[in-house]
């Protein structure tokens, strides 16, 4: 659109389009990065903000069990491409529709579309991370099959423009993040498995 526009001497209109290119661009940057994997680390699977962590006691959460959990909030100017935070094997993936509440409302966890992957752990752990799409979010694409074999740092999937992350560890799992800091997918370590 922006080259039509320029090749119709529409000079505000090809300024307005141009800007609107060059953010696309810059938010579908997706950089190289090394997973540095230390023993029982898990890797955060998105960049962005910490929002909070939580310990649940209850079952009502996808692991079923008392476990921990960690939202990661993706603002626009965050890198959208989500990264397998451990190597295992994905048993399971599930997707439900939803509504699109801002991401970085709780009550998004619970009401917003999402795409949970249950990774199993080499060590017999399992991870849940949710893909969570957000108020101008509103696709979510997952790269990855039931049954496949995964490595840490792992492209796994993409949220489009601004969205939520939330993962469930395990119970006795040790969070190394705190709420308010910024985090680098497939490079942040985000807990340990017990």
């Amino acid at each position: 659109m922006t080259l039509l526009f320029l090749f119709l001497g529409l000079g505000a209109l090809t300024l307005v389009a141009g800007a609107l290119t060059l953010f696309v661009l810059y938010f579908f940057r997706d950089p190289d990065r090394q997973a540095e994997v230390q023993e029982k680390a898990v890797l955060t699977p998105a960049d962005g903000r910490v929002l909070g962590t939580w310990t649940l006691e209850g079952g009502e959460n996808p692991l079923g069990t008392r476990a921990v959990k960690v939202s990661v909030f993706m603002s626009l100017f965050n890198v959208h491409v989500n990264r397998i935070p451990a190597k295992g094997r994905i048993a399971k993936i599930s997707y439900r529709p939803g509504a699109f509440f801002a991401a970085n409302l709780d009550k998004a966890s619970e009401k917003n579309e999402q795409n949970a992957v249950f990774l199993e752990t080499q060590d017999g752990n399992t991870i849940v991370f949710v893909q969570i799409a957000g108020l101008i979010a509103r696709r979510i694409a997952c790269w990855v099959r039931e049954g496949e074999e995964v490595q840490a740092g792992q492209r796994f999937g993409l949220i489009r423009f601004g969205s939520r992350l939330d993962v469930y560890l395990p119970e006795g799992s040790r969070v190394a993040v705190q709420p308010g800091c910024n985090v680098q997918a497939g490079k942040t370590i985000l807990g340990y498995l017990p």
